[in-house]
């Protein structure tokens, strides 16, 4: 049985300011939990549906409908990977909507992506929609939080950046290396300016819509990195 305390503090790492003072973290479902325990993240403490009853299980978890299973995990404090120039990676520009962050994860770990930077104010990895949306990504990809426009000043004298934009070579029609580091910017405002000066090589998404359709006005920045890190594998074969 669970006491109410434990109940309100596994429930409290909702909340970032406890998920910081106390370096956990939680992840919820049945196959998140198995590869939480396979993977090289600590593990402070599973729970099971069966064991501590439905009720309790609803009072802790954060999901609307809660899972058969829960994990409290510690976080990694050691977040930094070594850079390969022969590597491809994602560098995170101010990514703030945590379903993307996850999804992005997920797809980084599916295209093989060697590692992603991110700004400081991209949204928390372990945050818990970021932790759902990753699928289980987030045990098997590396998330560096950096000062962004310093590493990638450093990086782009070895390796060539690349960033989407609305005005640029179609990447349909591009010659894509097959090492670098892709650059997405924000859901709002894309790349930033600073970040923007860095950029070597700039490509575009082109739109297919239907002759006199209006179309999208822009794909979301998961979307986009996914056809992104798609076309880059695909011309690098």
């Amino acid at each position: 049985m669970l006491s109410k305390g434990d109940i309100k503090f596994i429930h409290s790492l909702s909340q970032k300011k406890i998920r910081e003072e106390t370096g956990l973290f939680i992840v919820e479902g049945e196959k998140m939990v198995a590869e939480a325990i396979e993977s090289d993240f600590k593990v402070e403490r599973v729970l099971y549906m069966d064991e501590i009853g439905e009720e309790s299980m609803s009072r802790i978890s954060l999901l609307s409908s809660p899972s058969p299973a829960l994990a409290v995990l510690h976080q990694k404090r050691e977040t930094s990977f070594e850079f390969s120039e022969g590597g491809l990676y994602l560098a995170l520009d101010s990514i703030r909507d945590p379903g993307n962050l996850g999804t992005i994860l997920r797809i980084a770990d599916w295209f093989g992506i060697d590692g992603i930077f991110a700004s400081e104010d991209t949204v928390e990895v372990y945050n818990p929609k970021v932790v759902q949306a990753s699928m289980g990504a987030i045990f098997r990809t590396n998330v560096q939080y950096t000062g962004l426009y310093s590493i990638l000043k450093e990086l782009k004298e070895n390796v060539p950046l690349y960033g989407t934009f609305l005005q640029a070579p179609d990447i349909y029609r591009e010659r894509l290396s097959k090492n670098g580091i892709i650059v997405m910017g924000s859901e709002s405002n894309g790349i930033s300016a600073e970040i923007s000066d860095l950029i070597t090589k700039r490509v575009y998404i082109p739109a297919f819509s239907k002759s006199g359709s209006k179309g999208s006005e822009s794909l979301n920045v998961a979307i986009a990195t996914a056809i992104v890190c798609s076309e880059f594998r695909r011309s690098s074969v």
